[in-house]
């Protein structure tokens, strides 16, 4: 009797698991790349909705010129990723912002807001952070959005003195 309920268990396993391997190979079918034609396409098409009208404004915009030449200045170390010094200059980010956890910092004059990504051990670290502290950044990746005045850096790395304060933990489950 115990054979027949094992063998009835492993059947009932093998089959679920080759219905499960089959639902994944079939959404991963579905996604479709698009070709550099197609992309070109789906931006135009973006662009003519109320957002992508109201973000091309918003570049050509004073406030949006200024965003867009400051995250410029840093893409170099970006690309690179290479170290940045910084000042925090505001232990909090701009009212309304849904950014999660974050710091504004001054990088080579200009004004950023720093985001990080914290394990709950990593948050002590970052609290400690005071408002002139000097730190060193990497990042590998800036962006900005009309709702804010200021280039978003997305923080990997930060060194205050010669201890590591921060360090981005790997993304789970993919690239």
């Amino acid at each position: 009797m115990k054979k027949i309920i094992y063998a009835l268990i492993l059947a009932l396993v093998v089959v679920s698991g080759l219905v499960f391997a089959n639902c994944e190979i079939k959404n991963e079918t579905t996604k479709k790349l698009l070709s550099a034609d197609e992309k070109k396409t789906e931006l135009k098409k973006w662009e003519a909705t109320p957002d992508g009208i109201k973000v091309k404004k918003w570049k050509m915009s004073p406030k949006g010129k200024k965003v867009l030449i400051d995250a410029a200045k840093i893409s170099k170390h970006i690309t690179a990723f290479t170290d940045l010094e910084a000042v925090i200059t505001c232990l909090s980010l701009p009212p309304g912002s849904l950014l999660g956890y974050g710091v504004m910092a001054r990088i080579n004059g200009e004004d950023y807001i720093l985001t990080f990504e914290p394990e709950e051990s990593q948050l002590k670290q970052l609290n400690s952070l005071k408002v002139n502290d000097k730190i060193i950044l990497k990042s590998q990746s800036v962006s900005y959005a009309p709702k804010y005045s200021y280039p978003i850096v997305s923080v990997d790395y930060v060194q205050r003195g010669s201890k590591v304060i921060y360090k981005r933990a790997p993304r789970k489950g993919g690239c």
